[in-house]
């Protein structure tokens, strides 16, 4: 495998990018915010319908992965075998793939959207809208981000372990453009990768953050401002660096298990203490209507109504999960070593869509149902402050100001997995692919990571975090879309070539039979 760890040019470059944009937010917040809001338009009013159908696009190759001819494929040598456990893989993609999101939107989203539905055709308000509400939320968290996961990711491990080029994303390319992947050509991919990266984590850090602060004030009292967020930013970078310098067998992979068993431990509270003849049935309602709408809502844009609905959460969610997709992808590529094409696209694609469902459908299906019968009114509490959606909703439950502490806890947690997690997989990324990036390195990215969503926060707060993960993830997205084509020519080739040993495996063994046909024959 060619990974020296040697820092280049995509360190260097991709730092000097992102450090210029922490002194240009933190010196010129204001300034800042006004282009990124020109840039966002302009991105979405130009670039809108490019997010949509690329999305489906991986949603489609994703699943021809799984049932079309590549599955036995392994992502290593024949006689690999799985480096974790089935539980521990699913813990740590989980983990470092959407669960501070997840935490954070998972009241919040259903309700906003219940306030102001997708659709102008339906009543604010209504259960029409409660149902629309839970079945976008499913649309947004469920097979679309983890199909963009499932490409990255399946497209490194593969070339990583089975090919053993190095584990970054210009290596991906090799089909297509041959050693210029070694070149300037590769370098500048990998440079895009990198800065995609940094300002998508960003966004989640700055989200945990914003969640984190409304936490603390509604629990304490403590001052829920841009200070005390930028100081849990602070106060959160030297936690997850003290992990990240652990190693991955060790800080990571105890995080993302410790996150699985609070997060599993929170949701049954909610699930057992909380509407659960709701929840269940929301459920199994919403998965059918999830199911037998997602192809008129994976195209859906609004040329003749106008609205900016779709540019709100759509086509944010799109570029977010665009732009978290090279770190999502390298490192699940980095703890998949062994398993098969198809083990791997079903584990990435359907197990953590399904659990987000189930989230959704919890937590969400809660507050709607509190909302619907006039429990309490939720709707009012997260239009205020949607940071504070889901504490409001544990409070109406038993002992509910004890578990909104557990949940602030677990924010923390999935908050420190994701930027150690991040941390770990810039350094990979810009250090040629190592396995081991050099703590320097990882100290470097871990201290930009928290500097950019700082930056963002004192430039305009959630919108700025939106902002920055839409304009950022364009480029990357272009470079998806060339991977689909590289990773389906080198499979293809693979199973072409497979074909042919094995024709050639059958010629000569029926060569052999003829043979001993007519020795047999001349003996008698």
């Amino acid at each position: 495998m060619k990974s020296n760890g040697k820092i280049g040019s995509v360190f260097y470059i991709s730092v000097v990018v992102v450090a210029l944009f922490v002194l240009w937010g933190f010196f010129f917040p204001d300034h800042l915010e006004r282009i990124s809001e020109q840039a966002l338009t302009f991105t979405t009013q130009s670039f809108g319908w490019f997010y949509v159908l690329a999305t489906f696009i991986f949603l489609g190759f994703a699943l021809y992965l799984a049932f079309g001819p590549y599955g036995r494929i392994k992502l290593g040598l024949d006689d690999d075998e799985p480096e974790y456990s089935y539980l521990s893989w699913l813990a740590m993609l989980f983990s470092a793939g959407m669960g501070i999101g997840l935490v954070f939107w998972g009241v919040a989203e259903p309700v906003l959207h219940y306030l102001a539905p997708p659709s102008s055709d339906v009543p604010a308000g209504s259960t029409a809208a409660a149902s629309m509400a839970l079945r976008y939320s499913f649309f947004h968290w469920g097979l679309h981000p983890w199909a963009i996961y499932t490409i990255v990711g399946l497209s490194i491990a593969y070339f990583q372990f089975r090919k053993r080029e190095t584990g970054i994303i210009s290596s991906t390319f090799r089909p297509l453009v041959g050693d210029r992947v070694d070149g300037a050509l590769g370098k500048s991919i990998d440079t895009f990768a990198a800065i995609a990266t940094a300002f998508g984590v960003a966004t989640s850090l700055g989200l945990g953050a914003l969640q984190i602060s409304g936490g603390l004030n509604h629990l304490f009292g403590i001052p829920n401002n841009v200070a005390t967020q930028l100081t849990i930013i602070g106060v959160v970078t030297i936690i997850y660096m003290i992990s990240a310098m652990t190693g991955l067998n060790k800080g990571i992979l105890y995080l993302s298990n410790l996150n699985i068993a609070v997060a599993g431990g929170l949701l049954l509270f909610v699930f057992f203490l909380g509407p659960t003849q709701f929840m269940v049935e929301a459920f199994t309602t919403t998965i059918g209507s999830y199911i037998g709408n997602i192809i008129p809502m994976s195209f859906r844009m609004t040329p003749f109504t106008g609205g900016d609905w779709i540019g709100t959460w759509t086509l944010f969610y799109w570029a977010w999960w665009i732009a978290w997709a090279p770190f999502v992808g390298a490192f699940i590529a980095r703890v998949s070593k062994g398993r098969s094409v198809k083990e791997f696209v079903l584990g990435v694609l359907f197990v953590p869509t399904l659990l987000g469902c189930i989230w959704f459908a919890v937590f969400g299906g809660t507050a709607l149902n509190f909302e619907l019968n006039n429990i309490f009114p939720i709707a009012d509490a997260v239009e205020a402050d949607e940071t504070l959606a889901l504490f409001v909703t544990l409070e109406q439950l038993p002992i509910g100001w004890i578990i909104g502490v557990v949940a602030v806890i677990l924010i923390v947690t999935f908050f420190v997995t994701s930027a150690d997690s991040a941390t770990f997989v810039l350094g990979m990324l810009t250090s040629n692919g190592t396995h081991n990036p050099a703590n320097s390195i990882k100290l470097i990215w871990g201290v930009l990571q928290s500097s950019i969503a700082g930056a963002l926060l004192l430039s305009g707060g959630l919108n700025g975090l939106q902002t920055a993960s839409i304009v950022a993830a364009l480029p990357f997205a272009i470079i998806m879309l060339f991977m689909t084509v590289s990773i389906n020519k080198a499979l293809r080739a693979e199973i072409t070539e497979e074909r042919r040993r094995e024709k050639r495996r059958i010629k000569k063994l029926e060569q052999l039979v003829q043979e001993e046909i007519v020795n047999r024959s001349e003996n008698e």
